[in-house]
């Protein structure tokens, strides 16, 4: 693990992090809306400067970051202030960092795309076979050559990744698979998947398409759709049980993961591939995880918005304000508490 690569891995989350705070600041600038302070990272100021009305700092941890507007949780006579504006505008400020991180993830996968060899399709190009050229694919019972996936027990196949992750996730021996094949809908009961060498469930290989800018453009639109979905299914499965509080990550274990990830790439091109594409999930992860309807996010802002959209009144500051800061502090609870999982982690392995 090298400082080069752990220092490009904090840059690239300080990126993510940036470009969400400045779709708050762009859109309350472009809004009128009076703009106090634009902050990157959190704690020990380490810089700071004024101009105009606004000040500009950065901060020594690079956890996250602020855009403070004038009396966005509290009353002010302030024209140019947040809560004087109409409904409208203030659902725009309080959605643009999110729409900021999803659109940034769309334009990585593009990059990634371009700087790989082909794009990966959903069509089953052949079967892993052994040294002698026999089978050892349990799949090629059920499925053909040119079968392309669209379902897989119920998930809706868009990428090769949503392929991976439904054989992966769902603990079952079968699965009900749903493929189209010579221009038909077909569906497959209690398919099998194994490679009887590697025991591994992906046994078979898919083709990879050429690089148009057609294909590329269809894949970043599939590709950002498949991971802003993935993360709300990894949100749902952690509520219902199914993952618990060691499966999360904060900063640290983030930052780790991608430099571990890159590490394992020979070439400064494939380096460039994995960061890429760890940093097009994790900015898209920001991004939805922020709309979660939750105090403190932007998604618990959203809330608040709606209702006043559809109550024509506004909860009262001093309310909204305290919710929000009974919602920040259980936020900050669970990062500190992740964030010393994920010292813990790197420490004892």
């Amino acid at each position: 693990m090298t400082i080069l690569t752990v220092l490009a891995s904090i840059l690239c989350f300080g990126i993510i992090i940036f470009l969400h705070e400045l779709g708050h600041f762009f859109v309350a600038k472009k809004s009128g809306i009076r703009v106090l302070e634009f902050s990157i990272g959190m704690g020990p100021l380490i810089f700071q400067k004024q101009r105009g009305e606004t000040k500009y700092s950065v901060r020594c941890l690079p956890i996250g970051g602020y855009c403070a507007m004038e009396g966005e949780d509290e009353n002010s006579e302030d024209p140019r202030a947040f809560r004087k504006q109409a409904v409208w505008k203030r659902i725009l400020v309080t959605a643009a960092g999110a729409i900021m991180n999803i659109i940034l993830g769309f334009f990585l996968i593009i990059l990634t795309a371009c700087l790989d060899t082909a794009i990966t399709s959903t069509t089953i190009a052949d079967f892993h076979t052994n040294e002698a050229g026999e089978s050892i694919a349990a799949s090629d019972e059920w499925l053909r050559v040119n079968d392309r996936f669209l379902e897989i027990n119920g998930l809706h196949i868009f990428t090769a990744t949503d392929i991976s992750y439904a054989l992966q996730n769902d603990d079952c021996d079968t699965f009900t698979v749903v493929v189209e094949r010579d221009g038909e809908k077909v569906t497959l009961e209690n398919v099998q998947f194994l490679n009887s060498q590697t025991q591994g469930l992906l046994d078979f290989y898919v083709y990879g398409q050429k690089k148009t800018i057609g294909n590329v453009l269809s894949f970043a639109c599939k590709n950002t759709a498949s991971t802003a979905r993935l993360i709300w299914i990894s949100l749902f499965d952690l509520l219902s049980g199914k993952y618990g509080f060691h499966d999360l990550s904060g900063v640290v274990g983030v930052i780790d993961t991608t430099t571990e990830f890159v590490q394992q790439s020979k070439t400064l091109r494939e380096k460039c591939i994995t960061l890429f594409d760890l940093m097009s999930f994790i900015t898209i992860n920001v991004g939805i995880f922020n709309l979660i309807p939750f105090p403190a996010l932007d998604g618990g802002r959203l809330v608040f918005l709606v209702i006043e959209a559809i109550t024509k009144k506004q909860v009262p500051a001093k309310i909204e304000s305290a919710i929000h800061f009974i919602g920040l502090s259980l936020l900050m609870i669970l990062m500190i508490a992740v964030t010393f999982q994920d010292v813990f982690k790197i420490f004892t392995r």
